[in-house]
């Protein structure tokens, strides 16, 4: 890349107009194209930058790449292609520049807030759902109508506006985007929104946790993950993830999202003062299609209520660079204001706070000189750890039979499922249960292997992040025991950064 030209930066406060060279706040692209804040950067590099158009005087992202060139050819050809379709839900593309050095997109700025961010604070019932969902399969109908496919539809990309709007973005025209992949995904759009979880997640990668799965491996519907959930929605998401199974077009499940829009008017109330939800606001919003009937305006009042209730009083800037893998940045927020989080229907799984003085860890043979940082388990922090010795081999050396986390809930709660996130990849472990503290003592230790019932299968292999299905009776006392450490440097051990228990 050609030097920065420091001879062009200017005073007073006039921006610095460069070329080529690292990007810097104040920059104008093309000189047209004002980079005014640097909001992330994605697993591939490119870096997302909200700025301005100065000549129109209209907010813009722009996502740069290094280098240009044939490199940056599959982003700028998406970026032609995507630019040709005039769609309410498709965010617009303004220009796609390639300066051999660096190339960039410019395109629609969108306030809002991104699905895997949404979900963040709990999944949504069935009409905001299907609401997203059919939004989604509208916007990608109509690419597939111009024989071009997304390729990258995930909770990163779908965006929801605070005038209504559900916006896709960041379209990748390569070899592997197809019309089945996208359909396949808008499945999968589907599940995070009714479960809170992605059932394509790479462990410690995505976001959003991967789907709940069975002792097989196998991915669990959505109403077995929480209650509430329509069965014909419920079968229709299962059908879309099964790849057994043929797929319908994009367009035919656009009909078909669209006889599940029964949301009824009634149900829907606003977050603050128990106030009504203005449905005008959906009919106001620019270009905002309404969907086949007889969905139509219903489906577009499930949009709203999810505004009122996610963004009440405030706007997030979108994070909507293409690869959920992308380190985030702290979202801006308006001033003086805070954002409300969605409400949780009843009957949803919901994350509880376990009390770091009820957490000890088990370990039979142990001589209690690793029984220290138990409460770093469940601190909210990943990055502080509970940890093994190192041992010379991976049955902890042949001293013990294994090592775990023994948490009490406090009483005996409906547990969905419990998550684990490990420093170390590698481990075999399991989620043992019981209904009794036998004691922290070396013998009440071995009756706790001894008599806490494993849920499930044991896993093997464990990843970065781990996801166990919760038993089908109430507990109390769960416990994530490991049998078999992972490798780690010239030894083995296991560090574990923090478990995650959700209740029904």
């Amino acid at each position: 890349m050609a030097e920065l030209d420091e001879g062009l930066e200017a005073s007073g406060g006039t921006p610095r107009v460069l070329t080529f060279g690292t990007p810097s706040v104040g920059e104008i692209l093309a000189e047209r194209y004002q980079l005014e804040e640097h909001i992330g950067n994605d697993s591939l590099g490119r870096q997302l930058y909200r700025g301005i158009d100065v000549i129109l005087r209209r907010p813009v992202a722009v996502v740069l790449r290094y280098p240009g060139g044939e490199s940056a050819k599959e982003m700028l050809g998406a970026a032609v292609a995507a630019s040709r379709i005039v769609h309410p839900h498709l965010v617009g593309v303004y220009d796609a520049i390639d300066e051999g050095g660096r190339a960039y997109v410019v395109r629609e700025w969108v306030d809002g807030i991104a699905l895997r961010d949404i979900v963040a604070s709990g999944p949504l019932d069935a009409g905001r759902s299907v609401a997203i969902a059919w939004a989604v399969t509208d916007a990608v109908a109509a690419l597939h109508g111009t024989g071009m496919a997304h390729g990258n539809v995930h909770p990163g990309t779908v965006l929801v506006a605070h005038d209504g709007r559900v916006v896709l973005t960041d379209a990748r025209a390569d070899d592997r985007a197809t019309p089945e992949s996208d359909v396949r995904a808008i499945g999968a759009i589907l599940y995070c929104a009714l479960t809170g979880y992605w059932p394509h997640a790479e462990a410690g990668v995505y976001s959003v946790p991967d789907g709940v799965r069975d002792s097989s491996g196998a991915l669990t519907t959505p109403r077995q993950v929480r209650a509430g959930v329509p069965a014909p929605l419920d079968s229709l998401v299962a059908d879309l993830l099964n790849a057994d199974l043929p797929l319908p077009s994009a367009e035919s499940l656009a009909g078909e999202l669209a006889s599940f829009g029964g949301l009824d008017e009634d149900e829907i109330a606003a977050a603050e003062d128990g106030g009504r939800v203005d449905f005008a606001a959906f009919d106001s919003a620019a270009a905002a299609a309404a969907p086949p009937k007889p969905a139509g305006r219903k489906l577009a009042v499930g949009v709203v209520g999810l505004l009122v209730l996610a963004l009440a009083g405030t706007l997030a800037a979108a994070r909507v660079l293409g690869d959920p893998a992308t380190p985030e940045a702290p979202v801006p927020t308006s001033t003086g204001a805070s954002a409300s989080q969605p409400a949780k229907p009843a009957g949803q799984p919901t994350e509880i706070r376990i009390d770091p003085s009820k957490v000890r860890i088990v370990d039979p043979q142990g001589n209690g000189s690793e029984k220290k940082g138990a409460a770093d388990t469940v601190d909210g922090d990943p990055n502080t750890v509970w940890k093994t010795d190192k041992y010379t081999k991976a049955n902890f050396g042949g001293t013990k039979p294994g090592m775990g986390v023994l948490i009490d809930l406090g009483d005996f709660k409906q547990v969905v499922s419990v998550q684990v996130v490990l420093q170390t990849p590698g481990a075999d472990g399991e989620l043992r249960t019981g209904t009794t503290d036998l004691g922290a003592s070396a013998a009440g230790d071995a009756q706790t292997v001894a008599q806490y019932t494993v849920v499930g299968q044991p896993r093997q292999n464990m990843g970065s992040t781990t996801l166990f299905t919760g038993p089908e009776q109430k507990t109390r006392f769960l416990l994530v025991w490991i049998t078999k450490l992972p490798k780690d440097g010239n030894g083995y051990r296991v560090a574990i950064g923090e478990i995650t228990v959700r209740v029904q």
